[in-house]
């Protein structure tokens, strides 16, 4: 389905519909040629985007965040709309390198249709001197955080098909030895025709990795995570997935915290207090802060939220658990009762090879990052490497790349 700015409504299998719709155009768009015409510069009312000349049109903008903006264009050589992410000074520093890098190769890794696919990045018009990255992607109508906003009427149907597709990608992921750590619905992708696809791995990583300081969503946050846990597992995304299962249902956020405290607070009001087994798996300031606090004790999910399924509150207890280590895994999750007459495991692929690109025991500058970015680029848009040859020391590190 190609995307407009007047609402499309699609009927599905299931008898149900659903009414997806972009941002508005911005009024004023102005461009010019640069770089002897091989590049295009768009002004999006103060939103600078240069691309390739192929991207003619650029369209209209579609969200923005603190590391980038996305907006929706045409690739004039194939006649495809595309949605092109800039990652502004993305290579100011090592850590914005890495997450830069980090972020192209998992999703050329990952290739399965409930997660978005790269088609392309935008080759830098000069090999040294670039601090912007474009990467292009193929274009999602909406995500799910706007449909949960919208007054569109979602039915069991919706939630169970959503909730199907995005742990059937889930386990995709999970299979590779990455985590997303950043799971939220404005990260799962929509279209009219009933795509769902998972988005944004900036700050995935390598299950084996040593973690650094998680800067995911905080609704969506697991416990362990809260409690500054380093030590966590794939059940960080489970967890994610159940606020993420609830919030659709019931059109609310269900841990809307102000700050991380009031997370914990929030969270420990509804599933209780864990106990001394089940704060087993967490660093020793994490268990104190537990022994310090009051105790709460557990509410019923089927009392807290009367209208929702018995088979999804079922489902609900198993993702929301305290203790990691008790949290059900995806593809249990995907075996569920709740999803019997979808549940097909020949039809539930998995990655054969793991994801193994480790960044943090390579001691990489940020010029050698920013070669690696160029190659990634080069991958997608061949063209003879320049008479200057590659530093030593960037040559070496391509068994990376």
């Amino acid at each position: 389905m190609e995307p407009s700015n007047d609402a499309e409504t699609v009927k599905t299998d299931g008898g149900a519909t659903t009414d997806l719709q972009l941002h508005p155009s911005p009024e004023n768009i102005y461009m010019n040629l640069s770089h002897d015409g091989r590049y295009i510069r768009y002004n999006f009312a103060g939103n600078i985007f240069e691309v390739t000349a192929k991207y003619k049109p650029l369209i209209m903008l579609l969200g923005r965040g603190a590391c980038g903006i996305v907006c929706s264009g045409m690739n004039s050589e194939t006649n495809e709309k595309v949605a092109i992410k800039k990652i502004m000074h993305a290579c100011r520093d090592q850590i914005f390198a890495k997450r830069t890098l980090r972020e192209i190769k998992l999703l050329r890794h990952l290739e399965h249709e409930n997660i978005v696919r790269i088609k392309d990045i935008v080759l830098p018009p000069q090999r040294d001197a670039f601090e912007d990255v474009y990467i292009v992607y193929e274009l999602m109508d909406a995500d799910l955080e706007k449909l949960i906003k919208s007054n569109q009427e979602l039915t069991e149907y919706h939630h169970q098909f959503y909730m199907y597709h995005l742990l059937r990608g889930l386990k995709y992921i999970h299979s590779a030895n990455v985590l997303h750590r950043d799971l939220k619905p404005a990260n799962i992708l929509l279209n009219a025709n009933y795509e769902l696809k998972i988005c944004d791995f900036g700050i995935a990583r390598v299950a084996s990795d040593a973690m650094t300081e998680y800067i995911g969503a905080r609704w969506y946050r697991a416990p362990e995570i809260l409690l500054n846990s380093s030590a966590y597992t794939s059940a960080i995304d489970v967890w994610s997935v159940g606020c993420i299962f609830l919030e659709m249902m019931t059109r609310t956020p269900l841990f809307p915290g102000r700050d991380r405290v009031d997370q914990l607070h929030l969270i420990l009001e509804l599933i209780g207090s864990p106990t001394e087994d089940e704060i087993g798996s967490l660093n020793e300031s994490g268990k104190q802060y537990l022994r310090m606090i009051p105790w709460f004790d557990r509410q019923s999910l089927f009392v807290k939220f009367p209208d929702v399924p018995f088979l999804a509150v079922l489902l609900l207890e198993k993702m929301l658990k305290f203790d990691p280590r008790k949290r059900i895994s995806v593809e249990d999750a995907l075996a569920d009762p709740y999803f019997k007459t979808m549940h097909n495991i020949n039809n539930e692929p998995v990655c054969t090879k793991l994801f193994d690109f480790d960044l943090e025991e390579h001691p990489l500058t940020v010029e050698q990052i920013k070669e690696l970015i160029y190659h990634e680029a080069l991958a997608f848009n061949p063209e003879p490497l320049t008479s200057n040859p590659e530093p030593a020391t960037v040559e070496k590190t391509n068994d990376l790349a």
